[in-house]
């Protein structure tokens, strides 16, 4: 006798974390229910319309609008900024290129090349 294999599931923010949107952005259903893997697997494969809306024009969890703007998610905090961002707004954010947003680039520079440096070092080390 062959046991039944459950679907794997996950929460909602689990699946819009995994799919890079913000989750109060989402559809009411999307948010109400459970994602299984298979369906996570469809939303990659071939986005609906709402997801596909999101993602270009947000608005946008902290971790792409951190990648969008080239800093951290530490950068992003101490920058004071909590809220989901949309494109537009990122965009203006770049355009102006405010002194907080030059110095968490800075920093960042910085923290990459360190970690290859250290890369390196390690790999030499071998």
């Amino acid at each position: 006798m062959k046991s039944q294999k459950t679907p794997q599931t996950m929460k909602p923010a689990t699946a819009a974390k995994k799919l890079g949107v913000y989750l109060d952005a989402t559809p009411e259903e999307f948010r109400e229910g459970v994602v299984s893997r298979d369906e996570l697997n469809a939303l990659q494969a071939d986005p609906p319309e709402w997801l596909r809306e999101l993602r270009r024009n947000g608005p946008h969890p902290r971790q792409v609008i951190a990648a969008k703007l080239g800093i951290s998610m530490s950068g992003l905090a101490r920058s004071g900024i909590t809220d989901a961002l949309t494109t537009d707004q990122i965009n203006e954010l770049k355009a102006s290129n405010p002194d907080w947003l030059q110095r968490e680039r800075a920093i960042q520079v910085e923290v990459r090349a360190e970690a290859a440096r250290l890369k390196e070092r390690d790999a030499q080390a071998e």
